[in-house]
């Protein structure tokens, strides 16, 4: 791992001393894939209900920290993806009235060799899990590479930071308990082609939050969105998705609580012989929630991948805070 990439860690513990305070209890966190083939064609991902906030700004801010292993072979095609993901995202939301807001998000990233290949051999070991494609690589280095079967090869190179895209979004609240988003995705990131979009996307997200008993809060969420086709892969991408997600947050003592969201995405590519992309994602996203005295809510998480077929992360490390 270089000092550039220290730089957002840094920044991240810095932010998180400042935000301001919030005033009511949330919800789930937000969640959105990090793996690099499908975070450059999806605007979906899990958007939380958005409590009425008169006049008042709304601030995030999000360090999620990913390692990536897959290994896929099939006649004629082959995928490898073996690397550490970083994004660093902030958001701002700005209530317009009782019923509408807005939201703006940015943020950077990167793509790493990496240093975590023990901790998660380790982490492993303590499930009693055998990871193979991590048994067949070398520690600490970097591949993504996927041979494609009309002949071509596609390669990317880690990058160390990079803007990311820009994302603006419009939301109204239906009922104290529903609320819609609707996304537009920039694709202003300084990244090379594979990790950030070439293209506008469009993403529309219903949230319903209902409040099962006191300590315990479900949210679910159905998204459409739209991606279209562009670079090297263009032939294998497809254009329309749909993604899902049902989770709870539980308080389970004081300001204390745990959550579960479940993740489901249908496919980013077809026709690729290749099961790890063409098949959907289905991911895990859980951790703890504590409410500071002084307002801020902190969060760590993990994010862990269900569905080992599908074009999914081995694991994310999730650090944020929201007010």
């Amino acid at each position: 791992m270089t000092t550039l990439t220290l730089i957002p860690l840094a920044g991240l513990v810095c932010c998180l001393l400042i935000v301001p305070r919030v005033a009511h209890p949330q919800g789930l966190p937000a969640y959105a894939p990090i793996n690099p083939a499908a975070d450059s064609r999806t605007p979906l991902g899990f958007e939380p209900y958005r409590s009425a906030r008169p006049r008042r700004w709304r601030v995030g801010l999000g360090l999620d920290y990913a390692s990536a292993i897959e290994h896929a072979v099939e006649p004629g095609a082959s995928y490898d993806l073996d690397a550490e993901i970083l994004r660093l995202r902030f958001g701002v939301v700005r209530d317009l009235g009782p019923a509408g807001f807005v939201e703006l998000e940015g943020g950077i990233g990167g793509g790493y060799a990496g240093f975590l290949d023990r901790a998660i051999d380790w982490y492993h070991g303590l499930l009693g899990v055998t990871v193979e494609e991590r048994e067949r690589r070398p520690r600490g280095d970097f591949l993504y590479r996927i041979d494609l079967p009309d002949g071509r090869a596609v390669e990317r190179r880690p990058r160390d930071l990079f803007l990311g895209d820009l994302r603006l979004a419009a939301g109204v609240r239906h009922t104290r308990h529903l609320q819609t988003v609707a996304a537009l995705v920039l694709p202003v990131s300084t990244a090379q082609e594979g990790y950030g979009r070439d293209a506008v996307a469009l993403g529309l997200i219903t949230t319903i939050r209902l409040p099962l008993a006191e300590p315990l809060i479900y949210e679910g969420s159905l998204g459409l969105g739209y991606s279209p086709t562009r670079g090297d892969l263009a032939r294998y991408q497809r254009t329309a998705f749909v993604s899902g997600s049902s989770g709870l947050r539980w308080r389970v003592w004081g300001r204390q609580s745990i959550y579960a969201n479940l993740f489901v995405h249908s496919p980013y590519y077809h026709d690729t012989t290749l099961r790890s992309l063409d098949r959907q994602e289905l991911s895990l996203d859980f951790g703890w929630i504590l409410a500071s005295r002084s307002g801020q809510e902190w969060r760590v998480g993990l994010t862990e991948d269900l569905e080992p077929g599908g074009p999914g992360i081995d694991l994310v490390f999730r650090l944020g805070v929201t007010r």
